[in-house]
């Protein structure tokens, strides 16, 4: 009987849900899937703390030149951009079919 993978140590709490979920929904059981949903819930974790960061900090910071958009938003984008292409890659974005 082949034991049922566990979410990463190095996700969030949240991440670590969101892993179970779509693990335990969807078939995602060769080593690359494994990967991919891995690559996902660490890109969320990523997400959530630029969102945070960006709650709190605000999205516009002064630099040396004036007001320019704080480094979040860029980390923020980037890790839903790869949450998104992970999704895809998975099948799971909606309008996908297995």
């Amino acid at each position: 009987m082949k034991t049922k993978p566990k979410p990463p140590e190095h996700l969030s709490l949240a991440g670590k849900k969101l892993w179970k979920s779509l693990h335990d929904g969807h078939v995602i059981d060769d080593p690359a899937g494994i990967a991919l949903l891995d690559s996902l819930c660490s890109a969320f974790d990523r997400a959530e703390a630029a969102r945070k960061i960006l709650a709190t900090e605000g999205m516009i910071v002064e630099g040396r030149q004036g007001a320019k958009p704080h480094p979040a938003v860029m980390i923020e984008h980037t890790a839903r951009t790869s949450m998104h292409a992970a999704l895809r890659l998975l099948k799971l974005a909606p309008g996908d079919t297995k």
